[in-house]
């Protein structure tokens, strides 16, 4: 019988298409395009007054604001220098190729070997984003230099110089990117993901039927959104470095850290519980009453499901320890086990405990 592949639903292409969106239409990536285009026509502008340079290369002033402009302002800063190094590494390499050139080289060897250095010399890790630029700028300086490198190469690395300034001044002027609410908001969407998943698979532990594909996909999301908040709260971490709006918001950035802290550990041990959980398609003495295990995961869920230092906070944190001491007490004793390598409910029990206590230390910290 022929193979066919299961057609995506309506919900799974609308999310598809998000997720190759991306944040297009986001304010913030609106903002910095505008921020670029604003800084790329000030370049331009003023690229011909550039010392050291010639006006027929003031096309390489809004390049220079290109590879300098990012999120935040110290990314930018990073990669305008690294951009730099990389392009005065290429020049370097580029009167390499013209020298072998001038003492009679053919131009198709003096080429290859400017692309062979420059390809290996990209990569060094600490050039970062200029490892793109060496070889770029080796050919640059070989195959356009015509007959006047020397003035070639100083117009093309003072008026990338000058992009990459004006890319950094723009970008710490106007409008400089804090992302510490954006932050909060990710951690909050993290929380309420692992609740819902808690809870997801507290309906399964509740029939003694683990739900696998369910559980499973669960597992996955978790896993990919811990990534996507990861990078979001290092992001915000970085938008503060050398930004005038960063002033006084040193709680927010602690606050963060601390959920963050939390949050990450409490992610993993419930992708943990759920993989457990979901090695049998039913479950036996091994695991427990299955109505005391449906309780304290529903208990851990409500609790991972309110905010820190809320003031059901104590309340849930008690009523999650009592669940999950109500669970242990059904359990078979260690001695009575046929293998004692094989206990899933003291598996169970002691991660819901240590989500519990997470919890709890996170609260306490904020509070």
């Amino acid at each position: 019988m022929p193979r066919t592949t299961p057609r995506l639903t309506a919900a799974q292409l609308a999310l598809g298409l998000r997720r190759a969106g991306g944040d297009i239409f986001t304010p913030r990536r609106l903002i910095l395009a505008l921020k670029t285009a604003i800084a790329a026509g000030i370049a331009w502008f003023f690229a011909p007054f550039v010392p050291f340079a010639d006006a027929e290369y003031s096309y390489y002033a809004p390049l220079g604001v290109l590879v300098s402009m990012y999120p935040t302002v110290a990314d930018s800063a990073r990669a305008g220098v690294q951009s730099l190094i990389g392009l005065a590494c290429g020049i370097a390499i580029g009167f390499g190729g013209l020298a072998l050139v001038s003492a009679g080289a053919p131009g198709i060897v003096a080429l290859g070997l400017v692309v062979l250095v420059g390809v290996t010399l990209g990569g060094i890790r600490a050039l970062g984003v200029g490892r793109d630029w060496v070889a770029l700028a080796g050919l640059f300086v070989l195959l356009l230099s015509k007959n006047d490198p020397d003035g070639f190469s100083s117009s093309y690395l003072a008026t990338m110089a000058f992009g990459v300034l004006v890319g950094v001044v723009a970008n710490f002027v106007l409008v400089p990117p804090l992302y510490l609410q954006s932050a909060r908001d990710r951690l909050s969407e993290l929380r309420a993901a692992v609740a819902s998943a808690l809870d997801r698979a507290a309906d399964s532990a509740g029939r003694a039927e683990p739900d696998l594909p369910s559980l499973r996909e669960d597992g996955d999301a978790l896993a990919e959104l811990v990534v996507a908040v990861a990078a979001d709260v290092d992001e915000a971490s970085r938008s503060e470095r050398a930004n005038i709006r960063a002033r006084g918001v040193g709680g927010v950035h602690d606050e963060n850290a601390q959920r963050w802290w939390g949050l990450e550990r409490a992610a993993y041990l419930t992708r943990d519980l759920l993989d457990v959980l979901g090695q049998h398609e039913r479950l036996d003495e091994r695991h427990g009453d299955p109505a005391l295990l449906d309780a304290a995961m529903r208990r851990v869920a409500e609790l991972m499901a309110t905010p820190p230092a809320d003031d059901e906070m104590t309340t849930r944190v008690d009523a999650a320890w009592q669940a999950i001491d109500a669970y242990a007490g059904s359990l078979p004793a260690p001695d009575d086990a046929t293998d004692a390598h094989d206990q899933p409910g003291l598996w169970l029990a002691a991660t819901l405990g240590r989500i519990t206590d997470i919890s709890r230390r996170v609260s306490d910290a904020l509070a």
